[in-house]
């Protein structure tokens, strides 16, 4: 049976303001599950887990938005400073997909967009007040992302094994951890003021479409 989409998805992918995607790739190095599991040890020896570093970001976006569209403009921050925030942001998923399984190579912090496709496409005019608001308004969303991270630690680990006693990740597998990272990559432009829209309540794991033209890269 032909599958047919539907339009509300379809509409999702291609208007949606933030594009997340990431190839599945053809093989896996073993070596690299070594190397992960190394960086994770050193982050908890230095009693910093992975979730430290997107805590970090959650607290600080809003902060530094609020401060770079006071002292720029909302118009100058979209089209100047925001450009630097997608970048930041852009590694840090970069990292985060390495992590959980979804590319094999550690990313580069000068060209993390040879792993992962992440664009945003500036929407609305964002105010001090609206940047620091979003500090309530995320959680609803993060908390949803918090308990998606509790199944992706068990998938993460199934994952794994599969990596070290066979050919790679299976891909119900990596596109349910797909769609954990794209969600988690909707909060982090939204978080930051980049866009208006708030992220869709939609937990999409198949492939992205090819986004809006207009997009911060």
């Amino acid at each position: 049976m032909q599958h047919v989409e539907s339009p509300d998805l379809h509409h999702l992918r291609h208007e949606y303001p933030v594009v997340f995607e990431v190839e599945h790739p053809a093989r896996y190095d073993r070596a690299q599950v070594a190397l992960r599991l190394a960086i994770l040890m050193v982050l908890g020896v230095l009693s910093a887990p992975v979730g430290w570093l997107f805590g970090v970001l959650f607290l600080a976006l809003p902060v530094v938005a609020a401060v770079e569209i006071s002292t720029r403009g909302p118009g100058e921050f979209l089209s100047g400073p925001s450009a630097q925030l997608v970048r930041t942001i852009r590694w840090v998923l970069s990292f985060y997909a390495y992590l959980a399984l979804l590319t094999d190579r550690f990313p580069q912090f000068s060209a993390p967009a040879s792993l992962i496709r992440f664009e945003v496409t500036p929407t609305g005019a964002p105010t001090v007040g609206s940047a620091l608001l979003r500090l309530l308004t995320s959680i609803p969303y993060a908390a949803v992302l918090f308990v998606l991270g509790v199944a992706t630690g068990f998938i993460w680990v199934v994952s794994l094994v599969a990596i070290v006693v066979g050919d790679g990740v299976p891909k119900n597998q990596y596109d349910f951890l797909r769609g954990v990272m794209r969600w988690q990559a909707r909060l982090l432009a939204y978080h930051s003021s980049l866009i208006e829209e708030y992220p869709p309540w939609s937990f999409d794991t198949e492939p992205s479409g090819p986004g809006a033209t207009a997009a911060v890269r």
